[in-house]
């Protein structure tokens, strides 16, 4: 990596930064200012520099910008390819250059584009995932075009509008670190790793101010994302003398009990910073005890040999501040009876944190409301998009996150740009988008890569004892739907048997829901019937004690009216103080060639 000021700069700011291949030759730094994104690339060639935008991850109907140093004379063409990879010059040139430099090894380009150009063939930037796509070779362009890049390319999830929020932290502020000890990473491309840490006892309440990853050097691409979750704190310290890969069936059961996620890190993030009002508490009897670390490591040359010990750093002051903060888990409550079909290009799901329960927690707790200042999304391989609605009195409130290209390989929290409050009586819906294309049987509710989810954790203010609010559809309108007629009863067994029909007679619900015969189709009339099902109310409190609404049906919310989101502008924000004389010169010009027709037709 060069230094920013060895190696000169245009004078932009680029507080984000990451490194995009496993050997550290591909640096992407970058910055928002105002309605544009400014990029800084510095790799490790003389020749052209590829950055863009895929909808996959691939080059197919990529975005493309090839740059660099060729003769002392700098470059940058805007390009974009095609469904079958063919690369073509855009027309509508949206890349700028501010900054060239080329050295005996590297070259460091710098250039702007607007977040939403209005051009067919540019990818526009939102607040969802982004997948990068890079390349380089040793040479530059010829008149024909960029050569092929052979193996010098990849591609990577990030988050390019995720605000970093300034740190007020002091170099002497204590800290702990949980990180692994010299893990094996196996020669395949994705390892889950989990291991269980006890937090360090503190005589007195601490507040912790920042969480920010411990990376081992030489391993910025291999440790792709972190996830910390709260456990149980009923276990003795036996549970952490071992680690293990997660999602697997030989995992300990105490690792099974860890199921709220208090911090997330992944490639790209800078750290999570607390709001400056706001600290997560540590040394009470309410506080975390027991977390479960889990690492995800991306070995796509599967390199043999490899051991990390990386993991999260976590700075804390016992100079209290005004709140703690709380996470709250709403969604689907993670069951088999969250039921996907197979085969189907979109299906959605949604799980209700029902106003039944943000009524009896904030009336009893906190009757003016609590402050989510940051929400993580979640699901799992079959994601394609997570959305949390926000409603009040049949009013759709603006969402509070969304990520519209899920990647499952990508998580982390979402600041929000202003925090929301949510009072008794609103509701949120976690709606999240499925494809299973590539699916021949079920996919269903649960902990496993290959079953599903359906979440958001939110971070808020001042913390409650409402730890989850979500919700499970009625499985027997879902079972009626595929001719279920009656099941045994008492229930003695899991998953529960069918009785009649006949076709289905002795068969548990999963092997039934299985031979149904699934077309597009029917998956679309399951659909519909599922959102629109009664739904069972989970209303948790702190170790699984429950709030009295629990078990209780709900209805779907009557949405009176929907929020409808402003219109994009291209080339700047609205927000952009030039949108205005922007705007005053487009009508002057529309004014004019109005007049100059005028003319023209007498």
């Amino acid at each position: 990596m060069l230094p920013a000021t060895a190696a000169g700069s245009s004078g932009h700011w680029y507080p984000h930064g990451t490194v995009l291949d496993s050997e550290g030759k591909y640096w992407l730094r970058w910055g928002r200012q105002g309605g544009r994104l400014a990029f800084r690339l510095e790799v490790r060639t003389t020749g052209y520099v590829g950055f863009g935008f895929s909808p996959t991850g691939t080059m197919a109907s990529a975005d493309i910008v090839v740059g660099g140093v060729a003769h002392g004379r700098p470059y940058l063409q805007d390009y974009f390819t095609n469904a079958n990879k063919e690369l073509e010059k855009d027309a509508q040139q949206d890349y700028h250059l501010d900054y060239a430099m080329e050295n005996s090894t590297h070259t460091v380009i710098e250039f702007t584009r607007d977040l939403h150009t209005c051009d067919v063939n540019d990818k526009r930037i939102t607040d969802s995932t982004v997948r990068v796509i890079w390349a380089y070779h040793h040479e530059d362009p010829a008149e024909s075009g960029p050569k092929y890049h052979d193996s010098n390319r990849g591609t990577r999830s990030l988050r390019l509008l995720n605000p970093e929020k300034a740190s007020v932290l002091s170099t002497a502020s204590p800290y702990f670190d949980l990180v692994n000890q010299d893990v094996p990473i196996p020669n395949k491309g994705t390892t889950y790793w989990c291991q269980m840490f006890k937090i360090p006892a503190f005589q007195e309440k601490h507040h912790v101010v920042k969480v920010e990853p411990v990376i081992e050097k030489g391993h910025e691409g291999l440790v792709h994302h972190i996830l910390l979750y709260q456990c149980s704190s009923n276990f003795n310290d036996s549970v952490l003398d071992y680690g293990h890969e997660c999602y697997h069936p030989n995992m300990p059961d105490a690792f099974l009990t860890c199921e709220t996620v208090i911090f997330a890190w992944a490639i790209g993030g800078e750290g999570f910073t607390y709001p400056p009002h706001v600290g997560l508490s540590l040394g009470t009897p309410l506080d975390p005890h027991y977390v479960l670390l889990e690492v995800h490591y991306d070995n796509p040359t599967h390199k043999k040999g490899l051991i990390d010990s990386s993991g999260l750093r976590f700075f804390h002051t016992m100079d209290i501040r005004k709140y703690d903060a709380g996470v709250i888990e709403a969604g689907l409550w993670v069951s088999l009876f969250h039921t996907i079909p197979p085969g189907m290009p979109e299906f959605r799901s949604e799980g209700h944190c029902t106003l039944e329960c943000l009524e009896e927690a904030l009336e009893a707790e906190k009757p003016s409301g609590i402050h989510v200042f940051a929400v993580l999304l979640h699901a799992h391989l079959a994601g394609r998009g997570i959305r949390l609605r926000h409603f009040r009195n049949g009013e759709e409130m603006q969402s509070l996150a969304y990520d519209d290209d899920f990647d499952f390989n990508f998580q982390e929290f979402q600041y929000l740009k202003e925090e929301q409050t949510i009072l008794p009586g609103d509701n949120l819906i976690t709606e999240c988008r499925y494809n299973t294309k590539d699916r021949s049987g079920m996919t269903w509710g649960g902990l496993s890569t290959r079953n599903e989810m359906c979440l958001s954790y939110l971070l808020y203010y001042p913390r409650i004892n409402l730890t989850r609010c979500a919700s499970i559809p009625d499985i027997m309108e879902q079972l009626q739907f595929i001719g279920v007629k009656e099941i045994y009863r008492p229930v003695t067994t899991w998953p529960f048997i069918i009785k009649s029909p006949k076709q289905y007679k002795n068969l548990s619900f999963m092997d039934a829901m299985n031979k149904f015969k699934w077309t597009k189709k029917e998956g679309l009339s399951f659909n519909k019937l599922v959102l629109s099902l009664p739904v069972n109310v989970r209303c948790s409190k702190t170790d699984n004690a429950e709030w009295s609404i629990q078990g209780m049906t709900a209805l779907p919310p009557d949405i009176k009216r929907p929020y409808k989101a402003e219109p994009l502008v291209c080339g700047m924000s609205a927000s952009s103080p030039l949108h205005g004389i922007f705007s005053l010169r487009l009508l002057i010009c529309s004014l004019l060639l109005g007049s100059m027709l005028s003319i023209q037709d007498l």
